[in-house]
């Protein structure tokens, strides 16, 4: 239902409410249908501030329109310990706001959405949780955003008081590019209610499996001699080295490096005029080799 409706915009805020009309603005610029936006936020012991930008967003949509489009507003205050979080000053509270935007992203992807992160808004954390999250859940049709600000036009709309650019260039769209691991590898998807250092470390061990598994298809389809090279190299030798040690001549050496590396290319899915030199052979297949020991 929602594919059909338009996408969902997430913003972080603290202050500064005209972000997410800038960001909502942008995306209608490119033709991007949006379906509903979602804030999320701290709450501040002293929050005057954040409730008068909550406020001063809220006028801008009436009766789940905006700029004369259906459009839902959602405000989500990030909570604590049974209470609202007022800021993040350590890890307890960053790994209790990580679970909840990790919560509803997840959500979301259930439901069909397609997602516009927009993390230019409130505590620098807060952007870096929700890119930490969507490298877990996002898949090709989401979309990473950050925001550039005239500073000269950012200065006179500070704390919401111009909600819309008038003028191109004022502000300034800029996709984020980001890898989604979890469309990669599914079973990161699976890890709710986990920890996120319990998901960073899953992540990293399927990272590190995938990377084994293409040395593993590269060194299946060497014959004894090159797989000789390649060790020499993994090993931190230069092509000299490699050939005082295998005894044989350096344009010996390159030839072999040349047919390891086309199969490099296969295996990384690089393109075949893709320029690779004897250190990559260091960097792939060091670990590798230490590993298989």
């Amino acid at each position: 239902m929602f594919e059909s409706e338009g996408g969902t915009v997430i913003a972080t805020i603290g202050g500064q409410p005209q972000v997410v009309t800038f960001a909502l603005d942008g995306l209608l610029a490119r033709e991007v249908r949006i379906a509903e936006v979602i804030v999320l936020h701290l709450t501040p012991r002293d929050a005057g501030r954040t409730e008068r930008a909550l406020a001063r967003l809220a006028a801008e949509f009436t009766g789940d329109t905006y700029a004369g489009r259906p459009c839902r507003l959602r405000f989500v205050p990030l909570r604590h310990a049974g209470g609202r979080l007022e800021d993040i000053r350590g890890e307890a509270e960053a790994n209790a706001a990580w679970l909840m935007i990790y919560e509803l992203i997840a959500g979301l992807k259930a439901e069909g959405r397609h997602l516009h992160v927009c993390i230019s808004g409130g505590r620098r954390i807060l952007a870096l949780l929700a890119v930490s999250t969507a490298l877990l859940h996002f898949d090709h049709n989401d979309h990473l955003w950050h925001m550039y600000t005239e500073p000269e036009f950012l200065a006179r709309a500070r704390d919401g008081a111009i909600m819309h650019a008038t003028q191109e260039g004022q502000v300034r769209l800029i996709e984020v590019p980001l890898a989604p691991w979890g469309a990669y590898f599914p079973a990161l998807r699976a890890l709710a209610g986990a920890s996120p250092q319990e998901v960073v470390a899953a992540q990293t061990y399927w990272l590190d499996e995938a990377e084994r598994e293409r040395c593993r298809r590269v060194v299946a389809q060497l014959t004894p001699r090159e797989l000789e090279t390649l060790r020499a190299f993994a090993a931190g030798q230069n092509p000299q080295e490699v050939a005082e040690t295998l005894c044989v001549t350096v344009r010996t050496v390159h030839a072999h490096k040349t047919r390891i590396l086309d199969h490099c290319r296969n295996a990384w899915g690089l393109p075949p005029d893709a320029r690779l030199a004897y250190y990559f052979l260091r960097e792939k297949f060091g670990r590798y080799f230490q590993q298989a020991v």
